[in-house]
């Protein structure tokens, strides 16, 4: 089966947050089942730097922004031999920043994203057609929409089938509605397939157009009919429910392996746990954090609104009255970060703040952790507490999404559970669920069995990819 996964990012050639690790690892996932996979992506400036992508020496025109554009492709390979190609449009593509920069967003992003939608589907008209396109987010909605609505471009592609899946219902590509005769759509489409609120949403001309939806956890799938979460399109994931389904993202443990982690100061496995304890020196070492044996609570997260700040802010003052530490890496609103800036100049020696992205730490704090924060808002998937299950490290979380889905509440009297959730939308209920948290610490019988179900979890990508072949296999033999 021949199956194009076109993304706006994707691990390790460009990357903002977790939909690149998710979709790079889905694709070499889906290398090892046998597929024939092809990611799709833009020639970003860090592709272009890199030295194992190549141009191939086919071009081609496409609309774009009410004119032409002339594309490029070039070409590299991805994980367990996925082949990458990348759509090169230097004006729109050769910049610093993905979406924007200096937390603002490019203000020709409508521009940039329908022009990646043609050159995709112009690439994989041009060579081996794919069974099934794979869309990610609202990046990609415009390439299932044109090839649902203008099947007469690209008459290699009337076989193929579209998956489209939603990683975050929050961000949905709006923009004015005056961008819309730039897209060169019948406008009997504008109502039902773009419209949202008086502007256009590239998210919806995917859901509205795709042949079947995928949400990243079965919770999300729920959630996201609700109009609490659907962000107002709970009346379109509604309507097509029966086409709608949920994949719990999966981690790489290729990647993400305390007993294979090149980044960590020791490696350590569910059969050999010792080697954590010299984690947590190496990270309370970084972090200039003493070297004491109180628990130490990580977070490593985007530091936006989603991600429940607002509920840790709240929540600070009194964990940092309980004997423990806290290490927080991230970056994002400038409010958020500096009022987490500010926490830690008041409590030096309790709690360590990191602005920024750093690959390696995010790897020490999750090894040197003894718990993990997950306060969020909503959590479509979430990775960090598969990586965090992997590690020992017991997740606190919210009991929403992908959370809910994957963390097992830890029962003191049976022993059994994964972790510590919490309902409420609260400071408070996080506090409290760390209070349980830290009880169940203070018992290291307990603590121990703890770690040791967390650790025996299979979140393997490999059994997301498994999934997804199921549901590509059930696309193809549809005759509708």
């Amino acid at each position: 089966m021949r199956v194009a996964i076109v993304s706006s990012e994707a691990a390790p050639f460009a990357k903002s947050g977790g939909l690149a690790d998710m979709v790079g690892s889905l694709a070499a996932a889906l290398g090892r089942r046998g597929l024939d996979v092809t990611l799709v992506l833009p020639a970003y400036r860090c592709v272009l730097a890199r030295s194992d992508v190549a141009a191939t020496g086919m071009a081609f025109p496409v609309p774009a922004a009410g004119g032409i554009e002339q594309v490029e492709v070039l070409e590299g390979v991805g994980g367990e031999g996925a082949a990458a190609r990348f759509v090169r449009v230097d004006r729109f593509f050769d910049r610093d920043g993905l979406y924007g920069q200096g937390g603002t967003d490019y203000t020709d992003n409508a521009d940039r994203f329908a022009c990646f939608a043609r050159a995709a589907l112009a690439l994989l008209a041009r060579v081996d057609p794919p069974d099934v396109l794979h869309g990610h987010d609202w990046q990609t909605g415009l390439a299932v929409a044109y090839l649902r609505l203008q099947p007469e471009r690209y008459p290699s592609l009337t076989s193929t089938r579209t998956l489209f899946t939603v990683h975050n219902v929050g961000y949905q590509g709006l923009f004015d509605a005056g961008v819309f005769p730039r897209l060169q759509v019948d406008s009997a489409h504008y109502w039902p397939n773009f419209e949202f609120y008086g502007n256009i949403s590239y998210l919806k001309a995917g859901l509205s157009l795709a042949d079947r939806l995928t949400t990243v956890s079965p919770s999300y799938a729920e959630e996201v009919k609700t109009a609490e979460q659907g962000c107002g399109l709970d009346g379109v994931f509604r309507a097509r429910a029966g086409d709608l389904a949920g994949i719990m993202n999966g981690a790489d443990y290729r990647v993400w392996d305390p007993d294979a982690d090149a980044f960590i100061a020791r490696r350590y496995s569910a059969a050999a746990p010792e080697g954590k304890h010299d984690c947590k020196r190496d990270l309370q070492q970084r972090l200039d954090l003493p070297p004491v044996d109180a628990p130490l609570a990580g977070m490593v997260a985007r530091l936006v609104d989603q991600k429940g700040l607002d509920v840790l802010a709240g929540a600070l003052d009194a964990l940092l009255s309980r004997d423990m530490q806290i290490a927080v890496l991230g970056t994002g609103d400038r409010r958020h970060e500096q009022a987490l800036t500010g926490f830690a100049e008041r409590h030096s020696g309790r709690l360590a703040v990191r602005i920024g992205f750093d690959e390696e730490l995010a790897h020490v704090i999750e090894a040197g952790s003894d718990l993990f924060l997950m306060p969020s808002r909503y959590e479509p998937s979430g990775l960090n507490q598969l990586y965090s299950l992997r590690y020992g490290t017991i997740p606190v979380v919210r009991a929403t999404g992908g959370l809910r889905d994957s963390v097992v509440p830890c029962d003191p009297a049976t022993g059994e559970g994964t972790g510590f959730l919490f309902g409420d939308y609260a400071s408070e209920a996080l506090v409290g669920a760390v209070d349980r948290a830290l009880d169940c610490y203070r018992r290291p019988d307990a603590w121990r069995r703890l770690m040791a179900n967390a650790m025996a979890q299979d979140f393997s990508v490999d059994r997301a990819a498994a999934q997804y072949a199921a549901l590509y296999a059930q696309l193809v033999d549809r005759t509708d």
